[in-house]
C-alpha cells in the first residue's frame, strides 16, 4: 500500500522520548510491543492510528478492543483530527453487532477508514469476502496476551496473512505476565501472531527511566499508616486460615503442580484462576472438601481486602453474611461446613471484628473484668479506620499550603484528586469528609466529647448511623440465612443435596469437644454447637434494643441529611452550576487507562493515593513529565506491615520478573520463521494434496483443483473448530444455516454439541426438533458430541449438571441419548475428545464425497425462493418471540417467514405449529399461548 510510505503532516501528542522512539519503530516495521502498565499504551496506539487516518486512503482494522477502549480511541482520533486539521481523517467506526446489515458494512469497508470490529463479525466478513483482506492496509491487535492458537483473533490473523502479504501487522500488550507461562511462551505467541520481532519496554528500560526521572519528576510524599491492634489480629488470623487451607489443598492433590501455591500468590486475584486451571481436568474426581477449600480461598482473600477498605460496621456485616452462607441452618446435623471455620483463627476473626463495633457493658463496678458474660447491656465501640484521620490531616495541610502559598504560575488547577480502589470506598470517603465535623449530641451530654474543641474531626456520627442500620438489618437477616447456605452449596457442588459428600461418614465430626477460648462474653462472642459447627453468638433482643436506644439521633443530629444512594436528578436544572476547579475535591476510583484521561482533564495540583496502585504511579509520572508547566504533589498512603503493602510490592516484583524472563528468552530465541498462513506455495505440491488416494472398493483415483470445502453456520464461529478446519487446508464457507451446523457434502449434515449444550438441548427439547429436520433433508444426518480437550473423555465431569437438571440418577444423559437413537435410527452419533480430533474426523468423512453447495445448504429448510438474510424484520417482536418456550434461533426464521405477527403465532393450531417448527417445539409454543393465567 502506498500509505505505508506516505508522510502526511500530522500533529502527534507524544512528548516523551520513549514514546517517540516507539512510534518511529512502529511506523517502520511490524512488531509485538509489550509495554509496562501505566506507560500510556493507548496514547501510542491512537497516535499511530491517527498517522494512518490522516492520509485518508487507508483501511485499518483494530481487533481486541473492548467497548470502553473503542470510546477512548474514537475520542482521541477526533481530537487529533481537529488539532491537525486533517480533512481526510474519518475517525473510528465501530462494528459490534449483527444489527448492522451486510450491505451497510460493505459500503463502509469500501469507503475506508479505521474500523474496530468484533472478532465474530470480522472472521465471517473475511471468509465471505465481504471485506477483502487484500484491500486492508493493516491490522492492529490489542490485548495480544489473550491470543492463543485456537482463538478467533488468531484465525483472523491467519486469514489476513494468507491473503495479504504486504499489509502491516502490529500487536500490543501491557500485561507481561501471561507471556512467561508455559514452554517458550514468547516464541509461541510470535507464531500465533505471524510476527518476527518482539520489543520490550519495562519501567527500568533506559529510555523510559530517562524520560520519567528527569528534572520534571513529581513530588511524592509517602505516608505509612499503622493498623489498629484489632485489624492486625484479624489480618494475622486470616493469613493463618489461608496458609492452612493451602496446606490442605496440597495434601489432597499431590499429583498437581504446586509451585505457585503459596500465601504470597494467594493475595492476588489470579490465584483463583491458577488453581482452577490446574484442577479443571480432574475437577470431577476431586473431593467435595477440595472444592470447598478452593471456594474458601477466594472468600478469604475477599475478607482480607474488605478488612482494609470497609469500615468496622460494614466489615462485621460482611462477616455475618459469609458465616450464614457457610453454616448449615439451625437444627441441621449436616457436616459440610467450610473447614477454615473450625480453626481457632476463625474464632479470632469473628470475635475481634465484633469487638471493633460493640462489646459488653458492665454496670456493676464490683463485677470482675473477665466476667463480661454477666453483662446485660451492650456498649458501642465503633473503631475508626486509621486512614480517615490521616486523610483529614492531609487535606488540612493542602488547605494551609494553598493559603500560605498563593497560586503559582503553572497550568494546574487547585483541584485535589483522591484515588481509591472502588466506588464503595469513594462513597465511604465522601461520607466521612461530609460528616467529620458533626458531633452527636448524646456524646456531648455523656461528657465523652465535651472536652474536645468544635473543630475536632471524628467519624462518630457516620459510624453511629451505620450501626443503627446494621442492627435494623440484622433483625431481618435471619430470614435469609438459610437460603444463603442453600445457594452456596448449590454453587459448590451443582446440587442442593450433599448428604453423601460430607466427608465424615462413620466418624465423629472434628473439633467436637473444642471449647471457646479466651473467656469472652457469651452475649457478644461466638461458640460451637454440639455438632462441631461454628455459630455466631446471638445478642438478646433486650440488649439490641438497649444499644439501639443509646445511639438514636437527637436534636440537630436527626436533622442531618440522610446518605443518598441514588439521586434521581429531578431538580437538576434548578441546581445546575459549574464548580470552581480551584476549591474542588474529586474522589475517583482507579479505572485503568481512563485514569490518564482523568489527570489530563482535571489537571490536579494535589493527588492523594488512598490505596497503592503501581500503574497509577506511572501514569502520574508520565503526566508530570509530559507537562513542564504543571506541578504535582502526590501523597502515597498505605498500611504498614499489611497485605496491602505486600500485594503492591508483590505485583511490582512479578512484573519485573516477567520482563526479566522475556528479555532472557528474547536474547536466546531463534529467529521466528513465521510460516506462510496458506501452507504450500508450490502449485505441484498443492495439487498433490488434493489427490484422493483412497481407491479401495473399485474407486478411481480422484483429484480436484480445489481444496476441500466445508459450509459452516455463522453462529459456530464462537468455537475453535472453524479455525482448526481452516488450518487443515479446508475452505470454510460461512452461511446462515437453518438445518445443521456443518455441511460436509450434499448428503452429510452435522449438528455439533458440546456436552453442556447437549444437556440443555435435551432439557428444552430442542435437539429432537434439530434431529427431525436433519432427517428430512439429508441422507446422512449426524450428531457430533464434542468434549473439552482439557477434560477427561468421559461424561463423569458433567454428572453435576445432569443431577441439577433432573432428579434422576447421573446416567440420565446416557439414557436420553439412547432414546434419541431409538427415535431416529438413521441419526449417527460421533464422539470426539477435542476440537482437534473433530477436525480429523471431518477430514476423513469428506473423502470420496462431493463438495457441498453453500447456496443450496443455506436454502435447506426454507420454502422455495425465500432467503431470510435479504428480508428485513422488526427487531422488537423477534426479541419477544425468542422468549417463548420452544422458539430457537433456527426455527424462528421459518416461523417469521410464514407468520405475519405475534398475534398470528398465538392463534395457530398445534398441528400448524408442528409443520412449521417441529412437534416438540410446536407443543411448547401452543401450551405457552393457550395456558390459563390463573393456573399454577
Amino acid at each position: 500500500m502506498p500509505a505505508e510510505n506516505a508522510k502526511p503532516p500530522v500533529k502527534l501528542s507524544l512528548p516523551l522520548e520513549y514514546q517517540q522512539d516507539l512510534f518511529t519503530e512502529l511506523r517502520s516495521e511490524d512488531e509485538l510491543v509489550i509495554l509496562a502498565r501505566g506507560l500510556g499504551l493507548l496514547r501510542v496506539v491512537t497516535n499511530l492510528l491517527h498517522s494512518y487516518d490522516a492520509a485518508g486512503n487507508n483501511l485499518i482494522v483494530v481487533i481486541g478492543a473492548d467497548e470502553r477502549e473503542n470510546g477512548w480511541i474514537g475520542e482521541a482520533l477526533a481530537e487529533h483530527a481537529a488539532i491537525s486539521h486533517s480533512p481526510m481523517a474519518r475517525g473510528l467506526s465501530v462494528v459490534k453487532t449483527d444489527i448492522m446489515s451486510v450491505g451497510t458494512r460493505e459500503k463502509m469497508y469500501l469507503q475506508g477508514g479505521i474500523f474496530s470490529i468484533t472478532s465474530q463479525i470480522l472472521v465471517v466478513d473475511l471468509l465471505s469476502k465481504l471485506l477483502n483482506p487484500e484491500t486492508v492496509t493493516g491490522l492492529v491487535v490489542l490485548h495480544s496476551e489473550r491470543i492463543i492458537a485456537t482463538c478467533l483473533e488468531a484465525f483472523i490473523i491467519r486469514i489476513y496473512r494468507q491473503m495479504n502479504k504486504g499489509g502491516f501487522l502490529k500487536a500490543f500488550s501491557d500485561n507481561p505476565e501471561p507471556f512467561t507461562t508455559g514452554f517458550a511462551p514468547l516464541a509461541t505467541m510470535m507464531r500465533n501472531l505471524f510476527l518476527r520481532k518482539p520489543t520490550l519496554w519495562p519501567r527500568f528500560h533506559i529510555t523510559v527511566a530517562k524520560s520519567l526521572e528527569g528534572h520534571r519528576k513529581a513530588e511524592v510524599i509517602e505516608l505509612e499508616v499503622a493498623m489498629t491492634d484489632g485489624m492486625r489480629d484479624i489480618q494475622s488470623a486470616i493469613l493463618d486460615c489461608v496458609e492452612v487451607s493451602i496446606g490442605e489443598l496440597k495434601k489432597a492433590n499431590t499429583g498437581v503442580e504446586m509451585d505457585d501455591w503459596s500465601t504470597d500468590s494467594a493475595l492476588h486475584k489470579s490465584f483463583d484462576a491458577i488453581i482452577k486451571r490446574q484442577l479443571d481436568p480432574v475437577w470431577h474426581r476431586v473431593s467435595y472438601r477440595t472444592r470447598q477449600i478452593v471456594n474458601d480461598l477466594s472468600v478469604l482473600r475477599s475478607v482480607l481486602h474488605s478488612l482494609l477498605t470497609y469500615d468496622a460496621v460494614s466489615f462485621n456485616r460482611y462477616l455475618d453474611t459469609i458465616l450464614a452462607a457457610h453454616s448449615p441452618p439451625p437444627g441441621s446435623t449436616r457436616q459440610n461446613q467450610s473447614p477454615w471455620l473450625f480453626l481457632d483463627a476463625a474464632n479470632t476473626i469473628f470475635q475481634t471484628a465484633r469487638r471493633r463495633v460493640y462489646t459488653g457493658k458492665v454496670n456493676d463496678t464490683s463485677v470482675p473484668e473477665g466476667a463480661m458474660a454477666l453483662s446485660e447491656t451492650l456498649r458501642s465501640v465503633l473503631e475508626e479506620q486509621p486512614k480517615w484521620a490521616l486523610l483529614a490531616d492531609v487535606l488540612e495541610e493542602i488547605e494551609r499550603d494553598v493559603y500560605f502559598n498563593p497560586v503559582t504560575r503553572d497550568d494546574s488547577n487547585g483541584t485535589t484528586l483522591i484515588m481509591c480502589t472502588d466506588q464503595n470506598t469513594c462513597r465511604q470517603i465522601r461520607e466521612y469528609l461530609q460528616t467529620m465535623y458533626v458531633r452527636p449530641e448524646e456524646l456531648i451530654e455523656n461528657h465523652e466529647e465535651a472536652d474536645k474543641p468544635e473543630w475536632t474531626r471524628s467519624a462518630a456520627f457516620m459510624m453511629r448511623r451505620k450501626l443503627r442500620n446494621y442492627l435494623n438489618w440484622k433483625r431481618d437477616f435471619a430470614k435469609v440465612s438459610a437460603s444463603l447456605f442453600a445457594e452456596n452449596q448449590k454453587a459448590l457442588n451443582g446440587s442442593s443435596d450433599q448428604r453423601g459428600n460430607n466427608g465424615y461418614k462413620g466418624k465423629p465430626p472434628p473439633n467436637k469437644r473444642r471449647r471457646v477460648r479466651g473467656g469472652s462474653a457469651a452475649a457478644v462472642g461466638s461458640a460451637r454447637i454440639p455438632n462441631g459447627s461454628f455459630v455466631s453468638g446471638e445478642e438478646k433482643a433486650s440488649q439490641v434494643a438497649s444499644l439501639l436506644a443509646d445511639i438514636q439521633p437527637k436534636g440537630a443530629d436527626a436533622l442531618q441529611k440522610q446518605e443518598i444512594a441514588v439521586d434521581t436528578l429531578d431538580d437538576m436544572e434548578d441546581c445546575f452550576q459549574l464548580y470552581d476547579m480551584n476549591d474542588l475535591v474529586i474522589i475517583h476510583p482507579y479505572d485503568g487507562d481512563m485514569d490518564e484521561y482523568v489527570l489530563e482533564e482535571v489537571k490536579p495540583r494535589y493527588v492523594i493515593m488512598y490505596e497503592p496502585d503501581a500503574a497509577f504511579i506511572r501514569r502520574v509520572e508520565v503526566y508530570r513529565s509530559s507537562h513542564n508547566d504543571r506541578n504535582v504533589r502526590v501523597y502515597f498512603m498505605y498500611y504498614g506491615g499489611s497485605v496491602e503493602e505486600q500485594r503492591y510490592l508483590s505485583a511490582v516484583r512479578k512484573e519485573k520478573d516477567a520482563f526479566t524472563r522475556l528479555i532472557k528468552e528474547k536474547g536466546s530465541m531463534a529467529v521466528t520463521l513465521t510460516l506462510d498462513a496458506k501452507g504450500v506455495d508450490d502449485p505441484q505440491e498443492q495439487f498433490l494434496r488434493t489427490v484422493n488416494t483412497r481407491i479401495a472398493g473399485g474407486g478411481r483415483l480422484a483429484a480436484t483443483a480445489e481444496p476441500p470445502r466445508v459450509v459452516v453456520d455463522v453462529r459456530e464461529f464462537r468455537s475453535s473448530l472453524p479455525s482448526l478446519l481452516h488450518g487443515r487446508s479446508m475452505v470454510v464457507v460461512p452461511c446462515m444455516l437453518t438445518v445443521g451446523d456443518y455441511v460436509l457434502s450434499p448428503n452429510i449434515c452435522i449438528e455439533r454439541k458440546s456436552v453442556r449444550d447437549l444437556i440443555s438441548s435435551f432439557k428444552n427439547g430442542r435437539l429432537y426438533n434439530q434431529a427431525e429436520t436433519m432427517l428430512q433433508h439429508y441422507k446422512y444426518p449426524m450428531l457430533l458430541i464434542e468434549f473439552d480437550q482439557n477434560k477427561s473423555f468421559t461424561l463423569d465431569p458433567f454428572a453435576d449438571l445432569t443431577t441439577a437438571a433432573s432428579s434422576t440418577n447421573p446416567s440420565d444423559l446416557q439414557s436420553k441419548i439412547v432414546l434419541l437413537t431409538l427415535a431416529f435410527p438413521r441419526l449417527k452419533v460421533i464422539w470426539s475428545s477435542s476440537p482437534y480430533q473433530t477436525a480429523e474426523i471431518f477430514e476423513e468423512l469428506k473423502k470420496n464425497q462431493d463438495e457441498p453447495d453453500p447456496i443450496k445448504a443455506s436454502q435447506v429448510g426454507l420454502n422455495a425462493g425465500e432467503n431470510p438474510e435479504e428480508q428485513t424484520f422488526n427487531q422488537t417482536p423477534q426479541d419477544m418471540l425468542r422468549a417463548v418456550p420452544g422458539i430457537t434461533a433456527k426455527n424462528m426464521g421459518r416461523l417469521v417467514l410464514k407468520v405475519g405477527s405475534i398475534v398470528d403465532v398465538a392463534n395457530l393450531a398445534e398441528d400448524e405449529l408442528d409443520v412449521l417448527i417441529g412437534k416438540e417445539a410446536g407443543r411448547q409454543v401452543f401450551r405457552f399461548f393457550n395456558r390459563n393465567v390463573f393456573d399454577d
